[in-house]
């Protein structure tokens, strides 16, 4: 198997031209020299969405932006431990917390403590959270109320940052990572393609969380929204290059779990998914996401099973 330790940027931009097929054989490779068939399994909930003060022209949950989208404050804590359980029931070994805003007020974060402690005593389940851009204290807090792993996306490159978000840097997303590292918490930080970006951002994107190093990867399709700025970037991705990227990512980062997350619904067709998953993907999101509808988990492990893959 070729080494592609030391590949520069402009060799990751030529493997992009390789075709699709081959492209797979060599990153499935990767994968099954890394990884058993086990595909892991996480459901997430908006336990507070809408009225978010940053501006990221992709979100339905920016106050800056124009959409239909229901808003309510944090939720019960008893409402949050019930969807854990029943996203257990679904097959989900993970449950996120997730919620809208740059970082939760004083009464919020004592409510979500709450929450973790009740998610984190399910028998079963292993508690997420993502909850923005938390203090070094906050995250000390979390980890002991039970969270093992925080979601905190660098969404897209260094370079493409401002044109997506303006309201804080993507060296602010980057820091809390790494103060989540330091804490001992796992992390786990993604990316949204088809925002406008293009390969070389894709490249850089993929280079940038390989010095991160986080456990999972969750790989978002922008499935536009009316009333964002986006909203007609439908067109800005297509099938094969979703693939393609899949595919570079495994070969950059073979050892991060790769997670199938918003978008793969209603932006890939069913075989197109089972492609995605021989390519390398081996987590998913089940169930709905933050304001779209998500996979149906039936579906799920229906076309895991014909793979010969696990849901774990």
């Amino acid at each position: 198997m070729e080494n592609f330790e030391n590949y520069t940027k402009e060799d990751f931009l030529k493997l992009y031209d390789k075709p699709l097929d081959e492209l797979i054989k060599i990153s499935n490779k990767i994968t099954e020299a890394n990884f058993h068939n086990e595909v892991e399994a996480c459901s997430i909930i908006s336990a507070k969405t809408g009225k978010c003060g940053e501006d990221c022209k992709y979100c339905a949950q920016s106050e800056h932006n124009h959409t239909n989208i229901v808003c309510h404050p944090l939720m019960e804590v008893e409402t949050v431990k019930k969807a854990a359980l029943s996203a257990k029931e679904n097959g989900a070994t993970r449950f996120c917390i997730v919620t809208a805003g740059k970082k939760p007020t004083d009464k919020e974060f004592s409510k979500i403590l709450e929450m973790i402690k009740a998610v984190a005593e399910i028998e079963g389940i292993h508690c997420c959270a993502s909850l923005g851009l938390l203090s070094e204290e906050q995250i000390k807090q979390i980890k002991e109320a039970g969270v093992e792993r925080y979601n905190h996306n660098i969404n897209t490159s260094k370079n493409y940052h401002e044109k997506i978000c303006t309201t804080h840097k993507f060296e602010d997303r980057v820091n809390t990572v790494k103060m989540i590292k330091n804490a001992g918490i796992e992390s786990c930080c993604g990316v949204i393609i088809g925002m406008g970006e293009n390969r070389e951002d894709r490249i850089d994107m993929a280079l940038s969380l390989k010095e991160l190093n986080p456990k999972t990867v969750p790989i978002n399709i922008l499935d536009p929204i009316k009333g964002t700025p986006l909203e007609n970037f439908k067109d800005k991705i297509d099938e094969e290059e979703v693939l393609k990227t899949i595919c570079i990512f495994r070969i950059i980062l073979p050892k991060a779990l790769l997670r199938y997350a918003g978008g793969r619904c209603s932006r890939l067709t069913k075989d197109n998914q089972k492609k995605g998953l021989i390519a390398g993907i081996n987590s998913i999101l089940v169930g709905n996401y933050l304001t779209t509808l998500g996979s149906d988990a039936d579906e799920d492990k229906n076309t895991l099973k014909e793979l010969n893959m696990t849901l774990v």
